[in-house]
């Protein structure tokens, strides 16, 4: 298989620079982000990790067009989503996303899952669809499983199909949300290995949400730390390990400096976060 060893002029780069975000429930301001800034390099594997309701997820609806922005740019490939005059980045098939919790359509196949957005978007015909979608999923390890439901197949199965069906159109940038949370240990470490396959074929940018830190260094470029809200970047760790990547990397000392390093900014905005609920609950 061919290594997606150079990151040098692929697209998918992401320029998020001063963005804020403020929410306005019932006239009270809440600050989910604030002056957030960050660089994401195109064929990058960027992970972001930060205390939970901190606004990592604020910042990922804002580049895939869910939510708007209060103050800041966001760029992709040099060209405006979001920014002054214009708050609300458009939905596009450039920047697909996959949440923690599954949205397969429980009626439909895996094939014809994936199979839908090409088709109901007419980028390609229902047989071009159906063919496409049945070559991924084979790539992706599910070609004995195309006409099975996702309640027939795992978790694992079922989030693989998932990716798959964002990868079909061809996306610019992988937006990914916590999508192992729920997984054990094992079915998690398969997924990784699947996903870091489905990288080295595609070469797609990844933004990726994770509480996971020993998963943020596995599979990621770099990581994002983020302050505990509202969102801003704390700290940036270079993830200097070759590629391709097994799961002996992570007993190597380089693996468990890295980890003692994210570990140790992420606790303490852990800490930070958890005065602060306590705070609000006196």
């Amino acid at each position: 298989m061919a290594k997606n060893t150079s990151k040098v002029g692929k697209k998918g780069a992401l320029s998020i620079k001063n963005v804020t975000k403020i929410y306005d429930p019932s006239g009270v301001n809440v600050m989910a982000v604030d002056d957030c800034s960050m660089e994401i390099a195109g064929g990058e594997v960027c992970m972001i990790v930060g205390p939970s309701g901190c606004g990592k997820t604020t910042l990922l609806n804002g580049i895939a067009g869910f939510h708007s922005i209060t103050e800041g740019t966001i760029h992709l490939d040099g060209e405006l989503l979001c920014g002054p005059g214009k708050p609300k980045a458009d939905q596009s098939a450039e920047r697909m996303v996959v949440f923690q919790h599954g949205a397969l359509f429980p009626w439909k196949t895996l094939q014809e899952n994936v199979a839908y957005g090409p088709t109901v978007q007419k980028v390609l015909s229902p047989a071009q669809a159906t063919e496409k979608a049945g070559q991924m999923l084979a790539e992706a390890g599910l070609g004995n499983f195309l006409k099975k439901y996702p309640g027939e197949v795992s978790s694992g199965m079922a989030r693989r199909a998932e990716i798959v069906r964002a990868l079909i159109n061809n996306p610019k940038v992988l937006l990914l949300d916590e999508p192992y949370r729920a997984m054990d240990a094992l079915t998690k470490q398969i997924m990784h290995e699947s996903l870091l396959e489905t990288y080295d074929r595609t070469g797609v940018t990844i933004f990726f949400i994770t509480h996971d830190l020993e998963e943020a260094i596995f599979l990621g470029d770099k990581v994002h730390i983020v302050t505990t809200r509202p969102c801003q970047l704390k700290k940036t760790v270079e993830v200097k390990i070759p590629r391709p990547r097994s799961y002996e990397t992570q007993s190597s000392e380089k693996f468990r400096k890295l980890l003692e390093e994210v570990n140790d900014a992420v606790h303490e905005e852990a800490v930070k976060a958890f005065k602060a609920g306590e705070r609000e609950m006196a």
